[in-house]
């Protein structure tokens, strides 16, 4: 009992003792701060990346695609002997383009712009039950069959963006194309208007008379959402508003190359929606057309370069199951090199392997702060240590062991640590709770958006708070607390009641 009573007096008396409650306060609230901020920031970024990625996918670097059809490899799989392990299937096609679409400005002159993207055609009713395709789409968000079909409303400012480019004194009219016949490889696209001018003319020829059997299809396409809008900050007020450029309705002129790789090819698309996953990679750069378009485009018949295969709950969550049978089994069914298999988490592990490396690497910076507080524990005992020499030795001389004055240190160390941990606790998980407020407020202070949304369209700052993480940052400080303690608490054990009272 009288250990107990000695440390609270301490505790209550040695105002050095609260220097070290601050420090283990300040590094427990940091940890468990940074942790769960990383936390949260690694899974968002894991269900993005998860949802759009799929559980497993097949690929080939052949510009032509695989040999055989999709319909050929989805069997093959489904007939192997982790076929019934798979849920479903969604055969695709990616590859590299260069999209163009003209914009005004607040003038109402026209600006062409230019940009590289990531062109994945695809069946949408396929994609959206292998991932979370539908969930990211602005106007048909979460529909179990969602389509490339244009609303009334994208038709109607489709037609009023030719009646305006036909109207403009600076545009050549658009001349619209007959689609071409059946036995030609390409039909039916929309593409960069033609213009036939007689030179005996003044000026271009009408457009031809579309006859009705036989319109011009209006090929969709789905937009990475940042393609369309863009964050404006106003000069004066510095208020951040989301301004369009794109609209459904709008025109794309998309040009790749085709399937033999060595000529471009063209076409242009219509967009029906926008694809919002709130990672600006994705968000920029992708965009989703047709599969049959782009085959026709590219040349590749019944051809696919990717195929995404969801597998059943059971399977899906078992990592060891996925990664040391499922993927060999089906690498097995694909011909070498032509074609690789491969887990999300295989596509994306030098991403995923750097956001571990670096949480692992600040909690190893940050502990250094509890580190600082051992030091304090250590300077402070051995301080008490060499004022109480004379209490000691008369403890001491009362009967006291070398083992309970041991027990009176050490004990005082685990309860520096045990408030200071405990307090850390407390406001790490407040000012957790709390993150989006305090960033509100610090952005307001000092005129600067602490946390830029325009990165990845988050509405807030993440956050998830993990059980084991707070207790091992709660037993790391205690650790340190306890051991720092240990060497003053030897000392004065070792201290003899005739030397300490020498001199008194």
């Amino acid at each position: 009992m009288y250990k107990l009573l000695l440390c609270l007096r301490y505790l209550r008396t040695r105002y050095l003792a609260f220097v070290c409650i601050v420090s283990v306060l300040l590094g427990v609230a940091t940890l468990i701060v940074v942790n769960s901020v990383m936390s949260g920031f690694s899974n968002k970024l894991k269900d993005r990346l998860h949802g759009i990625l799929s559980d497993v996918r097949i690929e080939t670097d052949s510009s032509g695609g695989f040999p055989e059809s999709p319909e050929t490899i989805e069997q093959n799989i489904l007939n192997s002997p982790v076929g019934s392990h798979v849920e479903a299937m969604s055969p695709n096609i990616e590859t590299f383009a260069l999209i163009q679409y003209t914009v005004r400005d607040s003038y109402g002159n026209k600006i062409t712009q230019t940009k590289q993207v990531r062109l994945v055609g695809i069946d949408p009713a396929k994609q959206a039950k292998v991932g979370g395709f539908s969930e990211y789409l602005i106007r048909q968000k979460n529909s179990p069959n969602p389509s490339f079909d244009l609303t009334d409303e994208a038709k109607w400012r489709l037609k009023q963006n030719i009646s305006m480019a036909n109207d403009d004194p600076f545009d050549f009219p658009r001349i619209p194309q007959l689609p071409p016949p059946a036995s030609e490889k390409f039909g039916g696209f929309l593409i960069n208007p033609i213009i036939v001018a007689n030179p005996g003319d003044a000026g271009p020829l009408p457009p031809p008379v579309m006859t009705a059997d036989a319109p011009a299809r209006l090929p969709g396409a789905i937009l990475g959402y940042s393609m369309g809008h863009y964050q404006y900050v106003d000069p004066d007020t510095k208020i951040s508003e989301e301004r369009k450029i794109l609209m459904p309705g709008d025109e794309v002129f998309i040009a790749t190359v085709g399937a033999s790789g060595t000529k471009p090819v063209s076409a242009t698309f219509i967009i029906s929606d926008f694809f919002k996953s709130e990672m600006s990679e994705y968000d920029s750069s992708f965009v989703y057309v047709p599969l049959e378009d782009l085959q026709r485009i590219r040349g590749m018949d019944n051809h696919v370069n990717a195929v995404q295969i969801r597998l059943k709950p059971g399977s899906r969550d078992d990592n060891v199951f996925v990664h040391k049978t499922f993927v060999p089994a089906v690498q097995k069914i694909m011909p070498k090199p032509q074609s690789t298999v491969q887990s999300w988490q295989q596509q994306q592990g030098p991403l995923l392997s750097a956001i571990d490396t670096e949480r692992g690497l600040l909690n190893v910076l940050l502990f250094l702060i509890i580190g600082v507080a051992g030091f304090g524990v250590l300077a402070i005992f051995s301080m008490i240590v060499s004022e109480k020499y004379r209490d000691i030795g008369v403890m001491k001389s009362l009967g006291a062991s070398s083992t309970g004055i041991m027990g009176i240190f050490v004990s005082y160390g685990l309860l520096l640590g045990v408030v200071g941990c405990g307090l850390g606790t407390v406001v790490g998980l407040l000012f957790t709770y709390r993150i989006n407020e305090i960033e509100a407020l610090l952005s307001g202070v000092t005129g600067q958006e602490i946390f830029d949304r325009k990165v990845y369209y988050f509405d807030k700052i993440p956050t998830n708070v993990e059980v084991l993480s707070v207790v091992l940052v709660n037993f790391g400080a205690l650790s340190v607390c306890v051991v720092s303690s240990i060497l003053p608490a030897l000392r004065a054990a070792r201290l003899h009641p005739v030397q300490a009272l020498r001199f008194e």
